[in-house]
């Protein structure tokens, strides 16, 4: 969950690695640092974001860095826990992503060899042992090292004497990207795109030897090849393009990203994928497997499966799979993750794939973990997204999830073609919903002076109640709660007084009058409602004490315009009240540890 970088070339590497690290910080954010190869290793770190840190940074010169932006894991954040961490003699230094499990126990031993700390750190032994195992070879030792950790790293050493970055990774991610006469290493594409497009993803673990010339990729000491991909993302994708935040920018990009995620698609309704084994091998059921947001879609797909496809569908939080075998006979297994690293999800897909099981991977990150364990895998076409809270990612999950259902739904052809008419309309009903951003800027100032929210709906909106929830809460720092609406009465309602507001989502299903009752139910205890409700609904006004209009849609996809009205209210919730919108306390955008 932290973001490194590493440079290699003939430019001035200070400026390079600190505007990387400017793109690498939805990954962390708690603190940052560089390191800088001359006739020595020079170090530069503290408790500021790397804009602060590139005003304050004194000029380090050499052609040879890295860098590393921090998420806490072990040991709050000051300026001796800072990356990079260097050995004794500080002729060694190494930037980390990762958690080292028994770094205690090695520590100790260090300690009693005669090393001296100066963190409270996990990563802070790596260097260490590096210098233990140094006998004139640098990759040797690197392998020896890591030879002693247990845990989940991506890691890249420095070392003074040598003019080359060494790289290597387990179960956190791991890039290098290609230049002239000059190599990067990163975390995630996002960081090198001014520079390159050209990468290599190394696979579980390989260990990168990286010149400026050259590269080599080694697999238990064999030198091997890796694929060399393209980047079709630009660099003014990664960029604001003049939007306050990248959020309101990731939530405007919406329609496109609608569009981008279902063309070639939607116009057959025939995936690339080859699922009609579902039909003829008897499958009985299918498991989800998802995280955060990712979650929230597949709660959605569940809803959406057992209605057009009649089979139950079992979702579960990754973190919290236990994989019986036995159980899954007769299941297809479908994971959810943006990132293609969160480290929950790669742990349940091993399981999967020890008993058995067939794989589909939803994914916005081609060439990602994820896509390379699944046995087959769908691409959300997102691009790049860096606020930390999720908006186009998991619409582009939704979009995914309404193309693949309807390709095999049992539903009858006029019921199919007005279903596929609607999935081609969306892109213009998003854009009526952020048209109208205006008005849900006035409901965001009114709810920005409250502390705890409740957000509730039925049926395929549950779900998006709980994102709402999540969303506001991600960034707005409001204590906020998704529940199903007919769950109130079994607890919540000791909760509702006068200043504790709840939205709700009002769809026009077979739920409607239930939600009638329960926002009924809910004045009666003095709450506040706010109704996020189609045009044209003339009963909803009359009930609550303010509505959040959305275009008129098929039921089946009211969660899209929803979710999207939502993400502007939250975001402007959260601006009314100061927050830093694309950089929350607390979180990070890739979670690559457990």
């Amino acid at each position: 969950m932290c973001g490194i970088i590493g440079y290699i070339g003939e430019r001035q590497a200070h400026p390079i690695l600190l505007g990387c690290l400017k793109r690498l910080e939805y990954r962390g954010y708690d603190s940052c640092g560089i390191a800088i190869a001359g006739n020595s290793i020079n170090v530069y770190k503290n408790t500021v974001r790397a804009e602060e840190l590139r005003k304050a940074a004194p000029q380090l010169d050499g052609t040879l860095g890295i860098g590393h932006t921090r998420w806490a894991t072990h040991g709050q954040p000051s300026q001796a826990n800072a990356h990079p961490h260097c050995d004794c003699d500080g002729k060694i230094a190494v930037v980390h992503n990762g958690i080292i499990t028994n770094f205690q126990g090695l520590k100790q031993k260090l300690i009693h060899e005669g090393h001296k700390f100066i963190s409270e750190t996990d990563t802070e032994i790596i260097p260490h042992l590096i210098e233990k195992y140094y006998r004139g070879d640098l990759e040797r030792a690197v392998e020896a090292a890591l030879d002693d950790i247990e845990g989940s790293y991506a890691i890249i050493v420095l070392m003074a004497s040598e003019d080359k970055l060494v790289a290597a990774r387990k179960d956190s991610p791991l890039i290098i990207g290609l230049g002239d006469r000059e190599n990067f290493i990163a975390s995630d594409v996002p960081a090198i795109l001014d520079y390159t497009n050209r990468v290599i993803y190394l696979e579980e673990g390989d260990m990168g030897v990286v010149t400026k010339d050259n590269i080599k990729i080694r697999r238990d000491g064999i030198e091997i090849n890796r694929e060399e991909h393209k980047i079709s993302w630009s660099v003014d994708e990664a960029q604001r393009g003049g939007y306050e935040h990248f959020m309101l920018k990731e939530i405007h990009e919406q329609p496109r990203v609608i569009r981008d995620t279902l063309v070639g698609r939607v116009s057959v309704a025939e995936p690339t994928v080859d699922l009609a084994a579902m039909r003829d091998k008897g499958i009985e059921s299918m498991l989800i497997l998802a995280c955060g947001t990712s979650y929230h879609a597949a709660l959605t797909g569940k809803y959406i499966i057992e209605e057009l496809l009649r089979i139950p569908v079992r979702v579960e939080l990754a973190s919290e799979f236990i994989c019986y075998g036995q159980t899954l006979t007769g299941t297809e297994a479908i994971v959810i993750t943006q990132s293609g690293e969160t480290a929950d999800i790669l742990r349940a897909m091993r399981r999967l794939k020890e008993v058995g099981c067939q794989v589909l991977a939803i994914t916005n990150v081609v060439g990602s973990t994820a896509s390379r364990i699944a046995d087959q895998t769908i691409y959300t076409r997102a691009g790049p997204e860096i606020s930390v809270a999720a908006t186009k990612s998991f619409m582009a999950q939704l979009m995914v999830l309404y193309w693949l259902i309807m390709s095999y739904s049992k539903v009858d052809s006029r019921r199919l073609a007005s279903m596929l008419l609607a999935l081609r309309q969306m892109p213009s009903k998003v854009q009526q919903v952020l048209n109208n951003g205006y008005k849900i800027l006035e409901h965001a100032n009114n709810l920005s002076g409250y502390d705890n929210v409740f957000f509730i709906a039925r049926g395929i909106n549950f779900p998006i109640a709980l994102e709402g929830a999540l969303k506001l809460k991600e960034i707005s720092y409001i204590h906020a709660e998704g529940y199903a609406a007919g769950e109130l009465k079994h607890g919540p309602f000791a909760l509702l007084r006068s200043d504790t507001p709840v939205i709700a989502i009002v769809a026009q299903d077979n739920t409607y009058e239930a939600m009638l009752t329960n926002i009924r139910e809910i004045k009666a205890r003095s709450s506040p409602v706010i109704a996020l409700a189609e045009e044209g609904d003339e009963v909803i006004g009359g009930l609550v004490d303010s509505v959040i209009t959305v275009p008129q849609v098929d039921a089946i996809f009211s969660p899209v315009v929803n979710t999207v009205a939502l993400q502007l209210l939250a975001y402007y919730t959260a601006k009314q009240r100061g927050c830093p919108i694309d950089f929350p306390r607390n979180l990070a955008k890739s979670v690559t540890v457990e």
